[in-house]
């Protein structure tokens, strides 16, 4: 197949967790044959910490504004067998108009941040990636989130007719066991660009526990963090990690926490990318509790779940040799279930199917 994708950015792994995914997915898609074009607009925030600039086998094209990049869009448009538009695109609502005046293929909408879309909809907000008409014209909608609210939501108020999830996945050539570094070297890690809605909860898990464990070296890596952040004096901090340096972060944890945000937590069914990441580095996960968590890991025995500050300092008190164990079995699964070639795979799957079922349509000419 070929595959023009619309993206937030696949160049920049800068505050977003949008490029990680990006990545993965369209290097397995590349290797199992399929082309892949990647159009992402040249924001000075994203150049300024660019960790990617090429698409190794695809076409990434960067562009300043959407004049420039309308034609070669349009044509790039004619012979492919998919055009997806993503949650968060810069141009979305033009991306949109062009997708389903010119695109003779499927018309498919991916939403990585499902849960932030249908409470911005609930709110009455605007939003600059879907337009007007909702999602009804596409003839597929992926979402990283799954669950029963998932299906309503994008019925109910986005007139979507195919409804899909496509969750966060992990490339193992990247995130894999490496040996431990001095300056990662911690009891209790989290990784995770700054957010107020999730800090009530780091608050709870990790500030807490590490202000009770005066003794144990606490590290935090991220992008954004205020300087009214609760730090402690063994909270450390370390200012954006690329990819490349997420596995020697993780190795070199005792444990690492994840903490999912507020919406994502409320709806449930929300595997974040960097759960995955952490477990197929072979650290022993601790995690806040949402639902549909243990349909991804088995709680106790591949997971330990958090609901307060003393769950944490128990996770702490473990045994070595236990957490190795629950560490294990995490690496296992993930590598089984949620690898970045195991979402290629299904990915490919659902378009097929959507294929199968979608209704031809008359499209414009450039």
């Amino acid at each position: 197949m070929k595959i023009v994708i619309f993206g937030l950015t696949i160049s920049s792994s800068w505050g977003n967790g949008h490029a990680t995914l990006w990545r993965g997915l369209c290097k397995n898609l590349i290797r199992a044959g399929h082309r892949i074009v990647f159009f992402e607009r040249d924001e000075p925030y994203y150049a300024e910490h660019r960790d990617m600039p090429e698409l190794a086998g695809g076409r990434l094209i960067l562009y300043r504004d959407w004049q420039d990049a309308a034609a070669l869009a349009a044509a790039e448009l004619r012979d492919a067998d998919a055009a997806v538009l993503t949650s968060y695109c810069a141009d979305g609502h033009d991306a949109t108009t062009l997708i389903l005046d010119r695109a003779r293929g499927l018309k498919v909408f991916y939403d990585l941040d499902t849960p932030v879309t249908l409470d911005r909809l609930r709110a009455g907000e605007a939003l600059s990636y879907i337009g007007p008409r909702g999602l009804a014209d596409f003839d597929l909608v992926l979402s990283f989130t799954g669950g029963a609210r998932l299906f309503a939501g994008y019925r109910s108020r986005l007139g979507a007719r195919d409804i899909a999830p496509l969750y966060g996945h992990v490339d193992p050539d990247v995130h894999r066991p490496v040996a431990p570094q001095p300056q990662y070297r911690a009891a209790l890690s989290y990784l995770g660009t700054y957010s107020a809605d999730r800090q009530a909860a780091l608050a709870e898990l990790f500030v807490s526990p590490a202000r009770a464990r005066d003794g144990l070296r606490f590290l935090i890596g991220g992008a954004q963090y205020p300087r009214e952040f609760p730090w402690s004096s063994n909270i450390y901090f370390v200012r954006h990690l690329p990819p490349s340096e997420h596995a020697a972060f993780f190795a070199s944890s005792r444990l690492t926490l994840n903490v999912t945000r507020c919406a994502m937590a409320e709806m449930g069914w929300c595997p974040s990318g960097r759960l995955f990441e952490a477990a197929a580095c072979g650290v022993p996960l601790l995690s806040d509790r949402w639902d549909g968590i243990e349909s991804f890991f088995v709680p106790g025995k591949e997971i330990i779940l958090a609901d307060g500050a003393q769950d944490t300092l128990a996770a702490l008190a473990c045994d070595d040799g236990e957490l190795a164990r629950i560490a294990a079995r995490a690496q296992e699964r993930t590598l089984d279930e949620h690898s970045s070639m195991k979402r290629a795979t299904e990915m490919i799957g659902l378009l097929e199917r959507a294929r199968r079922h979608a209704p031809p349509r008359a499209t414009q000419e450039a």
